[in-house]
């Protein structure tokens, strides 16, 4: 069976500082449909959002940020698990940091685990360890955590679901006139070293972080799918009946 990474931001998971229950059920039941033909990893973004709605500490401030995610962590597993219950899939919460991927005794038994996981019909949910990360070693992203996943973890295709609903040769919300790339097969250095901009004020990506993982991963011959994660449809039609109707698939 084919294993696929989804990767969903804190800006579909969240809205006006509450969890956006309504799109996180779109996600699970659409997940549900996935198992069918997919092993599933899911790296979520979202504990230090999750974190906000039960306390409003200044999340720029990198303690109350890891304060954040370990009130919300739990709160978005639970919510996690409650919405997976409908549909008779359990799921799991792995923690990881960056190290792991350069630790070989490390990654093996993470790897094996995410084996049995996957073996015994469970869904990962993985997000990078925000608590307990230093700067120095951090991804500080899920867009190249999700990468990384994807890679070592043996996966076929990482699919980002964000608020944008692919890559354009230009910013459309700038100029009207920019078109969506629907394939990328080559990323300038230019574009790695943009400045990045974030829409949500919870997120710590954007479009950068989201070219960095693609760059990574068409380097060791995989591909990403950038598409919307507030309208599935897209995501639908391309991993469940190969159509590509919008989005950008990144691609050798």
């Amino acid at each position: 069976m084919k294993r696929i990474v989804l990767k969903v931001g804190s800006a579909v998971l969240t809205q006006d500082s509450k969890i956006a229950h309504r799109r996180l059920d779109n996600l699970v039941e659409f997940i549900s449909t996935l198992k069918k033909e997919y092993e599933v990893i899911l790296v979520s973004s979202g504990a230090v959002a999750a974190g906000y709605t039960l306390l409003q500490l200044d999340k720029t401030i990198v303690q109350n940020k890891q304060a954040l995610a370990s009130i919300g962590q739990p709160l978005l597993m639970a919510t996690y698990k409650q919405e997976f219950k409908k549909y008779d899939i359990i799921s799991s919460q792995v923690l990881l940091e960056a190290t792991i991927f350069r630790n070989k005794k490390k990654l093996k038994h993470a790897k094996a685990a995410i084996e049995t996981l996957l073996e015994n019909n469970v869904v990962p949910i993985i997000n990078e360890n925000d608590v307990t990360v230093i700067d120095e070693l951090v991804f500080g992203d899920n867009d190249q955590l999700a990468a990384y996943v994807t890679h070592y973890f043996d996966a076929q295709l990482l699919v980002i679901l964000t608020d944008i609903d692919g890559y354009y040769d230009d910013n459309p919300q700038i100029n009207k006139n920019a078109t969506l790339l629907k394939e990328v097969n080559n990323i300038s250095q230019n574009e790695l070293e943009a400045t990045h901009s974030a829409n949500s004020m919870f997120a710590t990506g954007g479009i950068v972080t989201k070219l960095k993982a693609a760059d990574f991963l068409m380097k060791n011959n995989n591909k990403m799918f950038l598409t919307s994660g507030f309208n599935l449809d897209v995501a639908k039609a391309y991993l469940l009946n190969n159509i590509q109707t919008r989005g950008t698939i990144f691609t050798k």
